[in-house]
């Protein structure tokens, strides 16, 4: 996975036609500098129609990710962050790997001041499993709204 240092300049995906990658080791995640690295404020991404495979049946898996970061010094262009989750959809891996390895490297990208992801994982086996993990404490200082995902009823 690329990590271009010079912001906005180093970006390969925006603005062009680029190909879905294959698998979340070949997608390229770019970052901007923070329009205001000295304020703590809230970005977040939802992706309701996440999906990956079962690494034992290899049948589709669904989720809704909710993705809060406050930045630092950079935030996620977001079309890279789209074609990263897309590169899931043949990517097969158990429900927890899945987010955290999504959480994770958006961390080690961005080196955010506080991160979190809440993932949504519809029923495997008439069980949903969701996957909640976050960097530490949020900012005091930062008005951070409920995800307001409800627990499985259809989920709709």
């Amino acid at each position: 996975m690329s990590r271009p240092d010079d912001g906005s300049a180093a970006l390969s995906q925006l603005g062009r036609n680029i190909a879905a990658p294959s698998c979340p080791e070949e997608a390229v995640l770019e970052r901007v500098p923070a329009p205001y690295p000295d304020r703590n404020y809230l970005v977040r991404f939802t992706a309701p129609e996440f999906t990956s495979l079962c690494p034992v049946t290899s049948q589709p898996d669904f989720a809704h990710l909710v993705i809060d970061y406050v930045p630092d010094k950079w935030i996620v262009e977001s079309k890279s962050l789209k074609l990263f989750l897309t590169s899931f959809r043949n990517h097969g891996a158990f429900h927890e790997a899945c987010s955290i390895q999504i959480a994770t490297t958006l961390v080690d990208l961005l080196s955010p001041v506080w991160l979190r992801i809440g993932a949504y994982w519809y029923p495997r086996g008439g069980i949903p499993i969701d996957v909640f993990w976050q960097t530490g404490a949020p900012p005091v200082d930062v008005w951070i709204p409920s995800q307001d995902v409800p627990t499985y009823r259809g989920r709709g």
